[in-house]
């Protein structure tokens, strides 16, 4: 008989190791560190009294208790989520707070509408807004920091429990100053063209997966390796740097056209390697009434200027 303290969490790392088959890539995908993932496996094999997995063999293989409890917590998490559902239809709309996690570009473009119209249907809903780059968005929604995040398809989450829904595309673009001689140039600009020049880009430079973002996908397609002089998340401060010289940015549409860009030159980039933005949530987490509230309005509001329809 299991321990009646269980946690819940030591479920969702045991069910992360049975679907990667290795601890490792289970921290990873669930962005706990090694010796926590074991931690709650062994925890669950001393409340159980029997051993869940085979260690010595690679990758690890569930021994017969291990498949039994797999489906009952796979069970136990569906249930909890059911749940939720029936008590959600039971109650007129949602209350308390649900944490939003945005990216700048869509905070300034998109999130006040959105939370104007949200508010006026939800006033007993408090959404408690957090702003972050687009990998510590991912972060903290697999951490459970927060409940959903509006934030770009890359780079990729890598989480089997992460689910979304599609909202708009931004085309890439570029911006330099008026006297630039790309201004002579036809739109769409031509990234081997582009290339020539020293180049500032959307993202991080010490990320450890440059290439997941956009700009770096879509040069490397066009056989160009992009070497960036300077990088930030921060739209308002790459406008910043092209305004005084630095160098030409490449950035996305919505990013442009939320910025000041008086003294700047947009123009699109070639290619088809736009940005797809999403709405994610943590399936292994129930989302509250007032959450699901929040879900379906961000789903059905209005796109924000400089964004596209996906197909």
């Amino acid at each position: 008989m299991l321990n009646p303290d269980v946690r819940l969490e030591w479920f969702v790392s045991f069910l992360a190791v049975v679907e990667t088959g290795s601890f490792s890539a289970a921290a990873e995908t669930t962005h706990r560190s090694q010796p926590r993932v074991s931690t709650h496996v062994a925890a669950l094999e001393r409340a159980s009294g029997v051993r869940l997995f085979d260690r010595r063999k690679r990758p690890v293989m569930l021994t017969d208790a291990g498949k039994a409890l797999a489906e009952h917590a796979e069970a136990i998490l569906h249930e909890l989520e059911l749940a939720e559902d029936a008590m959600a239809t039971r109650r007129a709309t949602g209350h308390g707070v649900v944490t939003l996690g945005t990216y700048p570009s869509a905070s300034a473009a998109f999130v006040p509408e959105l939370l104007d119209r949200f508010a006026a249907d939800h006033p007993d809903v408090t959404v408690a807004l957090v702003e972050r780059s687009t990998i510590e968005l991912g972060e903290a929604l697999v951490a459970g920091e927060i409940d959903l995040c509006v934030r770009p398809m890359s780079p990729p989450l890598g989480t089997p429990s992460i689910r979304e829904r599609l909202l708009w595309r931004e085309p890439l673009v570029v911006a330099f100053p008026p006297d630039h001689p790309l201004r002579a140039l036809p739109e769409p600009l031509p990234i081997s063209e582009v290339n020539t020049y020293p180049l500032i880009t959307i993202g991080s430079m010490d990320s450890p997966d440059p290439a997941g973002y956009e700009p770096y996908r879509l040069f490397s397609e066009h056989g160009f390796e992009l070497h960036p002089v300077q990088a930030t998340n921060q739209p308002q401060t790459l406008m910043a740097l092209v305004r005084r010289g630095f160098g030409v940015g490449v950035t996305n549409g919505l990013a442009a056209a939320i910025c000041d860009t008086d003294g700047i030159v947009v123009r699109r980039l070639e290619g088809d390697c736009g940005r797809r933005v999403a709405v994610r949530w943590d399936s292994s987490r129930p989302l509250s009434r007032a959450a699901r509230d929040l879900l379906g309005a961000i789903v059905v509001a209005p796109r924000p200027a400089g964004t596209e329809a996906l197909p």
